[in-house]
């Protein structure tokens, strides 16, 4: 009899299951629909039926381009791809009315908060009010003392010293094909590992080895950003609910990154942290929720590891293109930089802010090929933009750098053109409105990061150049870019290394 009711009654818990499953799946399926055939049926312009159908991609290769195209056609600098509820704009008085004149209406949102979430948490990158203040405060602290970067700049040094040039000598002069973009992302990984976790994961060793923790984070990276182009948030959150594809990976990669930070986290909190300079540890004196601080440095790691890598790619692809830039980086270099034993691998720090030319260089590379080509805010409530648009309450505002950098009203008839010398007068640096230049965001959101990833990228380039040729395999293509949270060049950057002889 028990049997019987035991039995009985687990078939009817199973038959619940399955239907409630079913149900839930259906109605998940019908939602999507809806979704899909009210866009379509309720927005008919040019522009929402191109995105649609992807009838750009005859004329584009990269999605940004596109945008540029089409921002340069508008008289306002401004667009509406109104099946993603999307308004996008180029025109630098809006960018300093949405990162500064109106910040507090203009977050990043729940919806960009949701796309993130799991990989990101509750990090800096992906949280407003409070949460961000606080941590805005304590990263600026932290990042603004002499101390830390002086620590991120011997990081580097011996990162070049004892990885990056070696592996550069090993296939100079044989005509061995180098993809220098994974290099780059090698090296800046390194780096921000040991800034962050106070971990070498050793990716730049000469044999190149696989890294797991690289991969699962490169991986969780890539389909965190592929969430925020589907044409509804309902078909990634149902993938998600059901664990099936792209979901099930991300799933799997951000465990993977989860349990290397706790175990940092217990390794530190075991042996002690009061004596350490990584990050970690810097944050573990004034925080004690193991999960926050996860999120805290992972938003890090995420935000020093592919900007740096994509924007020296770039930089490389241009100096190919343009040798002329590259012997007055080399003439500066030799002027400002001399010892007694000759030209030095590596500048100081105080030598490298006397050389206005090469951070004219990277600030040039960085407006035509900027690492995050666009970002986005979410109108809290109605608002008109200088160019009058407007803006409904609960719309993506993105402004664009990208589109920007291309603009002919914003940077002159050349502004397709590399031009280091339009940030110099009279030989120095003189830096642009960062609304009309906001690679590095702007406003209250500027990159608290700026300063160290530039002397990283300068070292990379001063300890390269000085020592070796760089060719590209291929300098006639120009780069395509793969969608992301970064730019990457798509099949990479292949080049031959030559390295040239030293003159004392």
């Amino acid at each position: 009899m028990v049997s019987g009711l035991y039995s009985w009654f687990s078939s009817m818990f199973t038959a619940f299951c399955f239907m409630f499953f079913a149900f839930t799946l259906l109605l998940s399926l019908f939602s999507v629909v809806i979704f899909v055939l009210r866009l379509k049926l309720g927005c008919k312009c040019e522009i929402c039926h191109a995105y649609l159908t992807s009838s750009w991609t005859k004329e584009f290769d990269n999605l940004c381009d596109w945008f540029t195209h089409l921002l340069e056609k508008s008289a306002t600098g401004t667009i509406h791809i109104h099946v993603l509820g999307n308004t996008i704009t180029a025109n630098p008085e809006n960018v300093e009315h949405i990162l500064k004149t109106r910040f507090e209406n203009y977050p990043k949102g729940k919806p960009f908060a949701a796309i993130l979430g799991d990989l990101l948490g509750k990090g800096i990158f992906n949280v407003d009010g409070d949460s961000w203040k606080f941590q805005r405060k304590m990263a600026s602290l932290e990042l603004g003392s002499i101390s830390i970067r002086r620590h991120g700049f011997d990081i580097v040094s011996s990162e070049i010293q004892s990885r990056l040039l070696p592996l550069l000598s090993s296939v100079s002069g044989k005509q061995q094909v180098l993809d220098l973009q994974d290099v780059f992302r090698r090296f800046s990984f390194d780096n921000i590992c040991k800034f962050s976790f106070g971990l070498d994961p050793g990716c730049l060793e000469l044999s190149l080895p696989v890294s797991e923790f690289a991969e699962a984070f490169d991986l969780a990276s890539r389909l965190s950003a592929q969430r925020g182009r589907a044409s509804s948030p309902l078909i990634w959150k149902l993938k998600r609910l059901l664990n099936l594809g792209t979901e099930k990976q991300l799933k799997q990669a951000i465990k993977l990154v989860d349990e290397l930070a706790q175990k940092m986290i217990n390794q530190r909190r075991e042996k002690g942290f009061s004596d350490r300079n990584d990050l970690l540890s810097r944050f573990m004196g004034t925080i004690n929720d193991d999960k926050y601080l996860r999120d805290i440095v992972v938003s890090f790691l995420l935000a020093g590891r592919d900007t740096v890598a994509s924007g020296l790619t770039s930089f490389f692809w241009l100096l190919s293109q343009h040798p002329e830039v590259e012997s007055a980086i080399r003439e500066e270099l030799e002027r400002v930089v001399r010892s007694s034993d000759g030209l030095q691998q590596i500048a100081s720090y105080d030598q490298m802010r006397d050389m206005h030319y090469l951070h004219a260089a990277l600030c040039e590379s960085l407006r035509l090929f900027p690492p995050i080509q666009f970002d986005s805010k979410f109108a809290l409530e109605d608002d008109i933009l200088p160019d009058c648009t407007f803006v409904r309450k609960g719309t993506r505002v993105t402004y664009h750098p990208y589109a920007m950098g291309r603009m002919e009203r914003v940077w002159g008839p050349n502004c397709l053109e590399y031009k280091p010398g339009r940030w110099l007068k009279d030989g120095r640096y003189v830096p642009e409105n960062p609304f009309k230049y906001p690679v590095f965001q702007a406003g209250q959101r500027v990159c608290l990061g700026k300063e160290m990833a530039l002397v990283e990228m300068k070292c990379v380039v001063l300890a390269i150049i000085s020592r070796f040729n760089i060719r590209v395999s291929n300098p006639k293509q120009t780069p395509r870019f793969a969608p992301g949270l970064t730019a990457n060049v798509r099949g990479g950057l292949p080049v031959l290394v030559q390295e040239k002889a030293i003159v004392s």
